[in-house]
């Protein structure tokens, strides 16, 4: 029963975070992932927004385009070496051009996420997997 309870924290603390995410991709925030299938994850996941991949294109241009938009950064690359080494690289790249993306849903999912997962594309797997562990659904599901 303790487990139980444990898997219901950490899912309720992942949806406020995927909550978080939703609103502010709404309002006009960029998310950069690193592939196509975390794209799909974060949609599957209720997201929706502006993604950009970390990916297609040299990562200053791409800094520097996303930048010249003037709209908020999230930064949200997995939780392995590649990922933090694209963490480092967006943090000194942005803020030379005096933009601070956000790294913070990134960090949290991590923290939350560590022992189970270790990227992105896995997230939506993970949360199904918790709703049927604790019996619960997403709070944002259309059916509800």
């Amino acid at each position: 029963m303790v487990e139980l309870e444990v898997y219901r924290k950490r899912l309720e603390r992942i949806e406020e975070l995927l909550e978080e995410l939703s609103e502010r991709s709404e309002k006009g925030a960029i998310i950069i992932v690193e592939g196509k299938r975390d794209i799909l994850a974060l949609k599957k996941l209720g997201i929706k927004g502006k993604f950009e991949l970390a990916t297609r294109a040299p990562l200053l241009n791409l800094s520097e385009r996303i930048a010249s938009q003037g709209r908020e950064v999230i930064v949200l690359t997995d939780w392995d070496r590649r990922g933090e080494l694209l963490v480092s690289k967006f943090s000194t790249y942005f803020g030379s051009l005096g933009l601070k993306p956000d790294f913070d849903i990134r960090r949290k999912l991590k923290l939350i996420t560590q022992k189970e997962i270790k990227d992105v594309e896995s997230l939506y797997t993970y949360v199904s997997k918790l709703r049927d562990l604790t019996g619960s659904r997403k709070l944002y599901d259309p059916e509800y």
